[in-house]
């Protein structure tokens, strides 16, 4: 199973690198205008901000703000785990560790995302039983564990390019399925 997984993470990073940055621009734009109606005026979402070729999130924190939606973005902890602050603009986000860009504002804590009815979750793919292949690190395991253990139960999307929804990705028990990919030509709601 790890070998499988591995193996499916470095084709889908590399054909991610092969994108044409002009191409996963507008794939950002067309991300935005789908999933920016998944979350309701007043509410909590839980979002990230896209690094290198990953699917763009930057035009969507910008709608989701603009909607009146507050928006936490995480903060990686030393030991892989989340905290979360506030989105207060492109310009309040600082460099930090591996190649992230994190908000500089207060620290809510880790519990702060099971404030959210909204969480989106990076993913390098996801399949028709939502089953999200992440990148490995755990840290957005340890969110769904938190969020479960709360007894909360947030609406969970992944965004992805639309060749990243793919029919199966090899999973393990503890793996949680989302309930919904956003790819740039539309919104893709699972079961």
């Amino acid at each position: 199973m790890h070998n499988e997984k591995a193996e499916l993470r470095s084709r889908l990073l590399t054909e991610r690198r092969a994108l044409p940055p002009e191409w996963r621009e507008t794939a950002a734009a067309g991300l935005a205008e789908h999933a920016v109606g998944l979350a309701e005026p007043g509410s909590t979402c839980a979002a990230y901000v896209s690094v290198g070729a990953e699917p763009g999130t930057r035009p969507l924190l910008d709608a989701l703000r603009a909607r009146g939606v507050r928006v936490l973005l995480p903060v990686l902890l030393p030991d892989n785990d989340l905290d979360w602050a506030a989105y207060e603009g492109h310009e309040r986000l600082a460099p930090a560790g591996r190649g992230l860009l994190e908000p500089v504002g207060e620290r809510l804590g880790v519990a702060a995302v099971c404030e959210a009815a909204l969480v989106l979750l990076p993913g390098l793919a996801v399949d028709r039983r939502g089953l999200r292949l992440g990148r490995g690190g755990g840290s957005y395991d340890r969110v769904l564990a938190r969020l479960e253990r709360a007894g909360v139960t947030p609406r969970l999307v992944t965004l992805l390019y639309a060749h990243e929804y793919l029919e199966e990705v090899p999973a393990e028990a503890h793996d949680l399925p989302v309930h919904a990919v956003v790819t740039p030509d539309g919104v893709h709601r699972i079961g």
